[in-house]
């Protein structure tokens, strides 16, 4: 008698309903950052529903990590496009944000009009230097990972001096450092061989609906009608959206995010420091003591940690009063929806413009010598960042004129330092380390 397990079945191809219903709850719990978010997916449509094969999930991420903007989000558009074609993939990375798009927006709202009472200063309070924290692991995992060799250390040591020393654009950065990797990979290449990329795992989880094997669909052949008509719409739609935008200061959002857009190699950390700069600095949209807060909020809600451009668009709105003092929180929606669309744009038009040619090889994609370039740079400039963060929390009453004036907080120095050893050296989650440090916060204020 044969005694061995029954061959698991391949799984049934997932109606629309049922893949909506996914990518819905999806963007409701896609919490812990890019690293998180593909986690969840790699374990429900992979080790779970068997939607997509280990070696056809990894060979789609590779192709994500190549392109600016937000990797897990563009990774639910590919898989969502596999699935049921363009709809899917428009459906899959509207879901993926739309959830924290109003999550994010509630929280500004009460941010905005509470943020006076002692309860919510508290929490933040405590919040902010865990954020420093947080910017200074970001820099060091980037790190950790893209500066293998002493080239790409001086090239993060320069990005880091430009942009701290000479405050040198962050566009200017990314555009001298993808040259350079471009010309080091061509007269050192040893050097400018390293970077990401996620290898197979080689694990076996039963048969997959889009496994190694499966033939090509015939949506996913390369045509250049489709890839034309795509082109025509994506270019008709942010005209037609910059066309309704009547208010001087969503029109210069909608510019300034299509911008931000195109520029987020390296992760949401990486663009930071250029949303600082056209926000703060340019059209004075918010204060740094709000951007603080706003990737705070960003940290603790679910979606790409990118969102936090939303928040940025909120309290600019808002604080421009761009419909009437008695219309803030429609002119704060407004303003959020804006860099919202603005910003997740590109990453439709690169997936459903590029995955049919991606689809045309299965073979393993490697970053490019300038993406490694881009990436060294990334380092500093997050650095660059962190310091700044910092500089507002320690010394909340200096000024550019007078770096160093007001008191020192050393309460909040010790905070960041007690988050950032729980994050690099126990590997405790964000989540835990942001809730921990807004009780102490709390309480601290309170007493204080």
């Amino acid at each position: 008698m044969n005694t061995s397990p029954p061959t698991q079945a391949r799984p049934a191809h997932p109606s629309f309903r049922e893949a909506f219903l996914y990518w819905l709850k999806l963007g409701f719990i896609s919490f812990g950052g890019p690293a998180g978010q593909i986690a969840i997916m790699h374990q429900e449509l992979v080790e779970k529903r068997r939607w997509i094969s280990e070696h056809r999930f990894l060979h789609a991420l590779n192709y994500c990590m190549l392109l600016p903007g937000p990797e897990a989000q563009q990774l639910a558009i590919y898989i969502g496009w596999l699935l049921h074609r363009t709809w899917g993939g428009i459906v899959a990375g509207v879901l993926f944000v739309l959830p924290s798009l109003f999550i994010l927006a509630a929280l500004t709202y009460v941010y905005l009009a509470f943020g006076n009472l002692t309860f919510v200063q508290g929490v933040f309070n405590g919040i902010k230097p865990a954020v420093v924290a947080i910017v200074v692991f970001a820099a060091w995992r980037i790190g950790s990972r893209a500066l293998k060799n002493n080239v790409l250390w001086a090239l993060a040591a320069a990005s880091f001096v430009a942009i701290f020393v000479f405050g040198v654009p962050f566009p200017y950065i990314v555009l001298v450092a993808g040259i350079l990797g471009y010309i080091g990979g061509r007269v050192m290449p040893d050097k400018f061989r390293v970077g990401g990329g996620h290898g197979a795992s080689d694990k076996d989880y039963g048969p997959a609906l889009i496994d190694d094997d499966t033939p090509p669909m015939a949506h996913t052949r390369f045509r250049w009608s489709y890839l034309v008509t795509l082109l025509i719409a994506a270019l008709a739609l942010w005209v037609g959206a910059m066309a309704m935008l009547e208010d001087p200061v969503l029109r210069d959002m909608g510019e300034f995010f299509t911008k931000a857009a195109l520029l987020t190699f390296g992760g949401a950390y990486a663009v930071l420091p250029y949303v600082y700069q056209g926000g703060v600095e340019t059209y004075g949209w918010l204060t740094g003591t709000q951007m603080i807060d706003g990737l705070a909020l960003g940290e603790t809600t679910p979606g790409p940690l990118i969102m936090v451009v939303s928040f940025v668009g909120f309290v600019g709105a808002w604080t421009k009063e761009i419909f009437g003092p008695d219309a803030l929180a429609l002119a704060g929606m407004a303003g959020a929806t804006v860099a919202t669309f603005f910003t997740f744009l590109p990453s439709f038009v690169f997936i459903l413009a590029g995955a049919p040619l991606v689809e045309s090889t299965h073979g393993d994609l490697k970053f490019t010598a300038p993406l490694t370039g881009i990436t060294a740079a990334v380092v500093g400039v997050v650095l660059n960042l962190a310091l700044f963060f910092g500089w507002h929390v320690i010394l909340p009453r200096a000024t550019e004129a007078a770096p160093f004036a007001g008191g020192f907080e050393w309460f909040y120095a010790l905070i960041s330092l007690a988050a950032f050893i729980a994050l690099w050296k126990y590997k405790q989650d964000i989540m835990k380390v942001i809730a921990v440090c807004a009780a102490i916060g709390l309480v601290f204020t309170y007493l204080r």
